[in-house]
């Protein structure tokens, strides 16, 4: 009997250090939400600018625009068809996706098509406020981008296809990320995408302004993205988050 509560008593001691990570873990899994679900708001109303400046799209932007033309769904809706797309493929070559990634893939199409339907933007016709607010809407993705990323709950699933095409061709990541967006650029001009001055400004300013973003918010790029797996078993109290 002795040794039997001698045994229980240690058990008690194993799990206590257990379950209180597996609280804390919860905790400041659940104070990353608010950040992560701003971010992903941030970045649908960036990409709204940019498709209202008429200006011409990102690449990406370019190839779910001409997808909406040609399919009987919303703009919002083909983000998230494209987004799952993505990232089955990039989880496919390797790169396992995290919450966000699941996030991103459906809230940002979501959020895109909301802030449509309530109207939340007008259309601009003169050029001056047209590039204005194609300009807000790169700073505006910039931004958002540190807001979900900064949680470190997993990246967009267009970095996770990249990431895995770097990993599997053993090429710089500037090189893939030129290929993966001047295919789905010509793919996105062959259905009828808005290709135009804009399209060149998001190119180029887009990675800029991120990483002006991060400078700011002192987030460096480069901290871990914690996966699905590695979710699990932090919420289990089997590991730390970062």
């Amino acid at each position: 009997m002795r040794g039997e509560l001698c045994e229980s008593a240690a058990q008690r001691q194993e799990e206590t250090p257990l379950k209180t990570e597996m609280i804390d873990n919860w905790k400041g899994f659940i104070k990353r939400l608010p950040s992560l679900f701003l971010g992903l708001f941030l970045f649908a109303l960036g990409v709204v600018m940019n498709l209202y400046s008429n200006l011409g799209m990102s690449p990406w932007g370019v190839f779910q625009v001409g997808l909406a033309e040609r399919l009987p769904m919303t703009f919002g809706q083909v983000s998230q068809f494209v987004g799952l797309v993505v990232l089955a493929i990039g989880w496919g070559l390797g790169f396992p996706p995290g919450f966000s990634t699941f996030a991103n893939m459906y809230f940002i199409g979501f959020f895109i098509d909301l802030i449509m339907a309530w109207g939340l933007l007008s259309q601009p016709t003169n050029i001056i406020w047209q590039l204005a607010m194609l300009i807000a809407g790169v700073a505006t993705i910039g931004i958002a981008s540190l807001f979900y990323l900064r949680v470190q709950l997993g990246a967009g699933p267009r970095d996770g296809l990249m990431v895995g095409l770097v990993t599997k061709l053993d090429r710089p990541v500037s090189y893939v990320r030129i290929a993966i967006e001047g295919t789905v650029l010509v793919l996105g001009y062959a259905l009828g995408g808005p290709v135009g001055l804009g399209t060149i400004i998001t190119t180029l300013l887009t990675g800029p302004t991120v990483q002006a973003a991060f400078k700011l918010g002192g987030f460096d790029a480069k901290s871990e993205q914690v996966n699905l797996y590695k979710l699990t078993r932090c919420l289990s109290g089997k590991d730390t988050l970062p």
